[in-house]
């Protein structure tokens, strides 16, 4: 099954599931709120509200959400918003994790640390985000653009294992996926088109996961056609047939996505995988849309995740 859309992948979520808890860190971000109130609304979420008590009535009272059903969780002053987001999971009142209005690093550290955070053993937490575009014909994942900042071989290992279990939490079966990088060929002075190399020739000797790898691969092949004619590159997928773009790095993949949002005009959604519950992660200057979709997600992955509990 491939998605066309969001509208798609929002019609995969069963009418009849309760909704699902979802632990905003951070609660008085604007359009997190939004986002999150709108998915209460949509029937599939609970807001969990983690932060500043009198902030976020101000916010919500600004926005018209004060009169909305939500839980509230005041945190005393100097204690950590994320962490304290975190134990109302680890107590079993919340079921999603959502990053609100606090940095990136601030929200991330508590969740990946081992004792008391949200990772499962000795796993890679990765960020895996979907993208809705007028030109491409179904959903694109791309990894990784929020957590892992200069993936070493064996990180990308992982991020692609992470990006399969999340398109196949969406319907996408043995999904195809590309390598990203600036030639189409192992050059020994750039790193990352050898570690792409290396990764397929190993998905073809012994898969990483099940799904088709390709690369190294140029981003001009991976989305047309006409460019791989004109290079005479032989693949199948170039120009609409690939189902996710892994990055050789953060940056890349960072500054992709908002090209994509701010050039294109596309929608996007995001969350990290690999943790014990689906944790949806957007930029802070995300819009609500984008929000709303990301708890959407999520609460796809926390199906799979319980299913194969």
């Amino acid at each position: 099954m491939e998605l066309k859309n969001f509208d798609e992948m929002l019609a995969m979520i069963p009418k009849d599931m309760p909704p699902r808890r979802v632990v905003l860190a951070g609660s008085d971000g604007e359009n997190m709120l939004k986002g999150l109130f709108a998915a209460q609304e949509a029937g599939f979420a609970q807001p969990v509200l983690v932060g500043d008590r009198a902030r976020t009535m101000t916010k919500l009272e600004e926005l018209g959400l004060d009169k909305e059903p939500y839980t509230m969780v005041d945190i005393m002053p100097g204690q950590n918003i994320a962490s304290a987001a975190i134990d109302v999971i680890r107590y079993g009142e919340g079921d999603i994790l959502m990053r609100g209005n606090m940095l990136a690093r601030d929200f991330l550290m508590p969740v990946m640390d081992s004792n008391t955070g949200l990772r499962e053993g000795k796993g890679i937490l990765s960020h895996v985000s979907l993208a809705s575009m007028q030109d491409y014909p179904k959903l694109l994942a791309l990894a990784d653009m929020a957590v892992i900042i200069r993936p070493d071989i064996s990180k990308k290992r992982a991020i692609i294992q992470n990006t399969v279990t999340a398109l196949n939490a969406l319907g996408y079966e043995k999904p195809r996926l590309a390598m990203l990088a600036l030639v189409e060929k192992g050059t020994f002075h750039m790193q990352d088109t050898v570690e792409a190399q290396s990764l397929v020739f190993e998905q073809q000797r012994r898969p990483i996961a099940d799904c088709e790898l390709w690369g190294p691969i140029s981003y001009d092949l991976i989305m047309s056609k006409e460019a791989a004619r004109l290079k005479r590159y032989e693949c199948p997928w170039c120009g609409g047939g690939f189902d996710g773009i892994i990055a050789p790095e953060l940056t890349t993949a960072n500054t992709l996505l908002k090209s994509w949002l701010i050039h294109a005009r596309s929608e996007v959604c995001g969350a990290v995988i690999g943790a014990k519950v689906p944790i949806a992660l957007t930029s802070r200057s995300a819009s609500e849309r984008e929000s709303f979709l990301s708890a959407a997600f999520c609460v796809i992955l926390g199906r799979m995740l319980k299913k194969g509990g």
